[in-house]
C-alpha cells in the first residue's frame, strides 16, 4: 500500500471514528452473533406528540392499585410489526406523519466478558431511545443505522426497549420537509441484539488494490486502542490464513498478494471472509473489483462499461409499504435483472442492507445516494452536519460492498452560493472517508438552448460522475428533434441520464403520440422511443436510469383521473403489469448487451 493512500486510509478511519460518537453503528451486524429483536411490539399512537413531555410514556407506567390507572400504557392488544412502516400497518395512520411509540420486552443472559448492543437498521425521522426506563439517546435520519450500547443495564429477566419513532417532516431536515415519496414512518429496518467481546473488531475494509489487481488491501480496527493484538484473516478460497497485528490506535493494516478472479456484474464472484480476535469474530462475503474513470470513460475492472440501469425506491407497490425483507429484496432485484440491467440507482436514500447485498449477488452495480433533495434549507449549518453525518454511516456500513461504485451526495438541487458551498464540502468529504469509489450528483439544471444542452453547474467540477435529470416530452419540450439533440460539456467527464420518462396508467392505451394523449402507454412509450434516439448522439453518455422501475405512491401526485397519489413513470404498474416503455427499455438494453 502507498504512503498517499495508506494517509487516506487513516484520515478515513479517523473520520468514521469520530462519527461514532453520534451513535454510528458497528460494520455488519448481520455478521456477527446477534439475536433479531423483530416481530410484533407493543405501541402507543401519539398524534400531537405529547408523550416525550408530561405523558412520561417513556417510563412505562402500570395501575398499581384498583383505583389506580394511567391514560397512556402499553398493552399486548396493540401491536405493530418491526420492521415495518407504521402506515401501511392500520388504516387509519395512512397518513399519519407523527410520533408511535414501540415496545419491546425481553430476556437476556450476558456472557462472561461480553458487551450487548441494540442495533437499529433505520428508524424514520427521529428515534429516541429508552432501555430500562433509562434514556440512551437520539438519532435523526431515516435510513441509515445506529447502536446503543445496553451492557450495564440488562436484567437477564423483562428488559424494557422503548423506542419514540417520529415520522415529522422537518425543515433543516435530510431529506427536508417537501420530497417526492411517501413518508413511511416507523421502525423500518431490523433491530438486533449484538454480543461482542470487550474487545471486538468494530470496523474494516477489505478491497482490491486500485492499482494492483493481484492484491488485497484494506485495514481492520478494534473497539479499543490497543497495540499488539492479533487479528486473524481468513479467505478459504485463496488459501489465506494470515495474522495481522494491530498498532497504538488498534488499527490493522491488511495486504495480501493472491490471484484473484474479479466480481463482474456477469460472473459475481464473492469470497466468504473471517475475521477474529479472541472471543470475537465477524464474516462476511466481499467481491474483488477496481472502478476508475478515464475522461469520458468509466472502467471497471480497467474496462470500459456501460451503465444499464433502472431507479428503484424502497417499495414495493403492490403492498403499498417500505421494502423491508430478504423477500421484497428479491422482487426487486429481480425486476431490474429481468430488465437487462448491471446498475441500479437505489433513490433517494440509503435502502436496506438486504438490497445492497442481493444487488451485489445479482451482478447489479449501485448508486447509493443520501437524501439531500430538492428544498434542502442550506443556509442553515446543521443542515450540512446532517449530510455529513449520513454520509459517515452509510459508507462505514456499505463500504465493502463491491457493487457499489456511485456515492451521491445530491439530487436534484438548485444552484446557491450556500448549496454550492455545501456539495462542495460533501464531495471533498467523501473523497476523504473512500478515496477508491466514485463521487457523482444528479443535476437538473442543464442549460437549454439553440436545440443545445449544456453542462455548466460549478459543482460539476468537483464530482467524478455527472447525473442529468431530463424530462423532454414531459415536463419540457423537446429542444429540436431528438437525434439532432447537441449535448455539450465544459468536463472531460462522463455523463449518466440519471432520470428521464414520462407518466401513464397502465392499460391507457390511446393510439396517439401527441401531448394532448398524455397518461396513456403510447405517449409514454413515445417518450421513450425519441429518448433511445438522442442517446446514441452523446459522446459522454456512460450510462441511463429511466424513472423509474414501478409506480410509486406519493401524496403531492394529486391529478384526480390518473395519479391519486402515485408517480405514474413506472416501467412497472402498481400492480406489477409491464407496461409498453418496460418492453421498449428491455430490448435496448438486450442490444447494448451483444
Amino acid at each position: 500500500m502507498s504512503k498517499k493512500l495508506l494517509g487516506l486510509v487513516l484520515l478515513s478511519i479517523l473520520l468514521l471514528h469520530q462519527a461514532g460518537n453520534a451513535q454510528t453503528s458497528m460494520i455488519n451486524v448481520y455478521g456477527r452473533n446477534s439475536t433479531i429483536l423483530n416481530g410484533q411490539w407493543e405501541t402507543i399512537i401519539d398524534p400531537f406528540d405529547v408523550g416525550i413531555g408530561w405523558r412520561a410514556i417513556y417510563k412505562d407506567a402500570k395501575a398499581t392499585g384498583k383505583t389506580d390507572f394511567v391514560e397512556y400504557s402499553f398493552e399486548p392488544a396493540n401491536t405493530l410489526r418491526v420492521p415495518g412502516d407504521f402506515n401501511s400497518q392500520l388504516p387509519e395512520l395512512t397518513y399519519f406523519e407523527s410520533s408511535v411509540w414501540y415496545k419491546k420486552t425481553f430476556d437476556v443472559v450476558p456472557g462472561k466478558n461480553e458487551r450487548l448492543f441494540i442495533h437499529f437498521g433505520a428508524v424514520n425521522y427521529v428515534a429516541d431511545v429508552y432501555f430500562n426506563g433509562k434514556k440512551l439517546g437520539r438519532h435523526e435520519g431515516g435510513f441509515t443505522p445506529f447502536e446503543f450500547e445496553v451492557t450495564d443495564l440488562v436484567k437477564e429477566k423483562d428488559n424494557s426497549l422503548i423506542i419514540r419513532a417520529n415520522s415529522s417532516r422537518v425543515k433543516n431536515g435530510i431529506p427536508g420537509s417537501l420530497f417526492d415519496w411517501f413518508n413511511y414512518g416507523g421502525i423500518t429496518r431490523d433491530v438486533h441484539l449484538v454480543r461482542t467481546h470487550r474487545v471486538f473488531i468494530d470496523d474494516y475494509k477489505i478491497q482490491l488494490d486500485p492499482n494492483d489487481k493481484g492484491r488485497i488491501t484494506g485495514y481492520a480496527r478494534l473497539n479499543s486502542e490497543l497495540a499488539g493484538k492479533q487479528i486473524a484473516v481468513d479467505i478459504p478460497e485463496l488459501k489465506i490464513r494470515e495474522k495481522i497485528t494491530t498498532d497504538s490506535k488498534g488499527y490493522a493494516a491488511i495486504s495480501l498478494k493472491r490471484n484473484i478472479k474479479l466480481w463482474t456484474p456477469e460472473q459475481p464472484k464473492l469470497y466468504p471472509i473471517k475475521l477474529s480476535i479472541e472471543g470475537d469474530s465477524i464474516s462476511d462475503r466481499i467481491g474483488f473489483r477496481t472502478i476508475k474513470v478515464n475522461g469520458s470513460k468509466i472502467l471497471l475492472n480497467g474496462k470500459p462499461v456501460f451503465l444499464r440501469g433502472v431507479n428503484i425506491h424502497e417499495e414495493i407497490p403492490q403492498k403499498k409499504a417500505r421494502a423491508y425483507s430478504e423477500a421484497d429484496a428479491a422482487v426487486l432485484m429481480g425486476w431490474a435483472k429481468e430488465l437487462g440491467c448491471n446498475f441500479v440507482r437505489l433513490v433517494h436514500y440509503p435502502h436496506n442492507e438486504y438490497e445492497i447485498k442481493l444487488a451485489e449477488e445479482k451482478g447489479l452495480m449501485v448508486w447509493e445516494e443520501i437524501p439531500v433533495y430538492q428544498g434542502i434549507e442550506f443556509a442553515d449549518p446543521t443542515v450540512k452536519d446532517k449530510a455529513e453525518l449520513m454520509l459517515k454511516e452509510v459508507i462505514k456500513r456499505d463500504k465493502n460492498r463491491c457493487n457499489v461504485i456511485l456515492w451521491s451526495i445530491a439530487n436534484e438541487t438548485g444552484p446557491s452560493k450556500e448549496r454550492d458551498k455545501t456539495l462542495i464540502e460533501l464531495a471533498k468529504e467523501v473523497k476523504l472517508l473512500d478515496p477508491t469509489r466514485l463521487v457523482t450528483a444528479a443535476f437538473n439544471n442543464v442549460s437549454h438552448h439553440d436545440g443545445k444542452m449544456e453542462l455548466k453547474d460549478s459543482v460539476m467540477k468537483y464530482v467524478d460522475v455527472i447525473g442529468v435529470n431530463e424530462y423532454m416530452g414531459w415536463y419540457t419540450d423537446w429542444p429540436s428533434d431528438p437525434e439532432k439533440v447537441e449535448w455539450l460539456s465544459q468536463f472531460n467527464k462522463p455523463m449518466i441520464i440519471s432520470e428521464f420518462g414520462g407518466e401513464a396508467v397502465y392499460n391507457n392505451k390511446i393510439d396517439s403520440a401527441v401531448k394532448a394523449s398524455a397518461w396513456s402507454e403510447e405517449y409514454m412509450a413515445n417518450i421513450y422511443i425519441k429518448q433511445l434516439k438522442m442517446f446514441k448522439t452523446i459522446p459522454f453518455l456512460q450510462g441511463v436510469c429511466p424513472w423509474v422501475l414501478a409506480d410509486f405512491r406519493s401524496p403531492y401526485r394529486m391529478q384526480s383521473t390518473y395519479q391519486k397519489g402515485w408517480n405514474r413513470k413506472g416501467l412497472l404498474s402498481d400492480q406489477g403489469d409491464k407496461k409498453k416503455a418496460w418492453y421498449i427499455m428491455k430490448a435496448w438494453y438486450e442490444q447494448l448487451k451483444n
